[in-house]
């Protein structure tokens, strides 16, 4: 912060509601935007997954889940598939690009022993879980096998980030750490202690060399991996209520996080100040992204909406 003094304060942040995605008819538990800057998908106790477009508001698909109890999604960088996962402790991958135009189950994932927490492709061939028993796992999509575990967290792991090269990712758990894996080598190469009650969202800084967490203690925190240490954090008196998400805005400044308490905070991730306070929803923020061009900002959910920002 001390370092940040000198830079000038943001202009007032002004987003405002621009779009609103009706369809679910339960609570929306994960949202995740898709590489074209256009769609994205949401998991919702509907049973339902909707691949939405978020310009024109429509549903490109809605699929229906084995499981209703769904707890992530996820959309691969190619377009081509979709993945959830939740109490069923599998992971489920669905082709969208089917030749007859149904989408249908292209793989079911099992090897974790606890619900699965988080989801992300790697590519169409490799994919990222994390789950409640305390294990993040990547996984030959085509093979429908574990290549390798990730152990080293004391709670259930709740959330991770993939690394802008690919090549490290970061899961935040309710051990209250957070840890970066190097996925070559399958270790954990850095752990990060300071939260003082669980990690519920983790996310990559736009170049990847730190990245933010939200925690149920109502802090969220900036962690460098080149410094080793926290860098920042994100607290308000008047905030008394988990955080469920984070993200950030594409060129790393703001910091968005979904709260309890049915807000989202902006904060200037440089001067640890709150900028804005995004209040639409009339239930918890379950979910949020930054679409990867930086244009808008989805939030979802447990009032059964997604609503896009800008």
């Amino acid at each position: 912060r001390r370092a940040a003094e000198k830079v000038p304060a943001l202009p007032k942040v002004s987003m405002k509601v621009r779009r609103t995605l009706k369809g679910h008819l339960a609570k929306i538990y994960a949202m995740h935007w898709a590489e074209d800057e256009r769609h994205l998908v949401s998991a919702s106790q509907d049973g339902k997954l909707i691949v939405w477009d978020a310009f024109s508001t429509n549903k490109i698909h809605a699929i229906p889940l084995r499981s209703s109890w769904v707890m992530t999604c996820a959309y691969a960088p190619s377009g081509n598939y979709v993945a959830c996962g939740g109490l069923d402790n599998l992971c489920s991958i669905y082709n969208l690009k089917t030749k007859e135009g149904a989408v249908k189950v292209a793989r079911e994932l099992s090897a974790h022993t606890g619900y699965l927490s988080c989801c992300r492709f790697i590519s169409d061939r490799q994919i990222l879980t994390s789950s409640g028993d305390m294990s993040c796992m990547l996984w030959d999509i085509d093979a429908g096998v574990k290549i390798m575990e990730f152990n080293d967290h004391t709670g259930d792991v709740m959330s991770l980030s993939l690394s802008p090269n690919k090549s490290i990712f970061v899961s935040g758990a309710c051990d209250a750490t957070a840890k970066v894996w190097d996925i070559r080598s399958g270790r954990c190469v850095q752990s990060f202690n300071g939260h003082e009650s669980d990690i519920n969202a983790v996310q990559f800084f736009p170049n990847g060399d730190a990245f933010g967490t939200g925690s149920d203690d109502a802090s969220c925190r900036l962690f460098d991996l080149r410094a080793d240490r926290e860098l920042n954090q994100y607290t308000h008196d008047n905030i008394l209520c988990g955080i469920t998400s984070v993200g950030f805005s594409y060129s790393g400044r703001l910091l968005f996080a979904g709260y309890d308490d049915f807000n989202c905070n902006v904060w200037d991730v440089l001067k640890g100040t709150r900028v804005a306070t995004l209040s639409s929803h009339d239930n918890r923020v379950s979910c949020l992204g930054v679409s990867s061009d930086g244009m808008a900002l989805a939030t979802g959910s447990w009032d059964s909406l997604l609503k896009i920002w800008a």
